[in-house]
């Protein structure tokens, strides 16, 4: 049963194009991250055991950024922690540069 889910998915990915499966895993980090940090807002609401800020940035720096800032703002989460603020935009920064750099083909 498990192998022949498996099989289905692979198939999927062999079939698409390569920005098809590139948008996909940007949907998925992205929802991914919007639910984490809404996740996190929830937990922070009960004094509960919280999520990391490290994980939230590391999401964010695989491609999550657009989920953590949506969530950021619908949750209103961490709007007024300067320092993660400036994290944050470092994190966008680098994509920036990074996207830049592959746009202008020098990477």
């Amino acid at each position: 049963m498990i192998d022949q889910y498996f099989a289905k998915i692979i198939s999927l990915f062999l079939i698409l194009q390569p920005m098809e499966v590139l948008l996909l895993y940007f949907l998925f980090v992205n929802s991914l991250t919007f639910i984490i940090t809404g996740y996190d807002k929830f937990q922070a609401k009960r004094n509960k055991r919280r999520i990391q800020e490290a994980v939230l940035f590391l999401l964010a720096f695989i491609g999550g950024s657009i989920g953590l800032f949506i969530g950021m703002i619908f949750f209103r989460h961490k709007t007024s922690k300067f320092t993660f603020i400036m994290k944050f935009l470092y994190i966008i920064l680098v994509q920036a540069v990074v996207i830049y750099l592959k746009y202008n083909r020098n990477i």
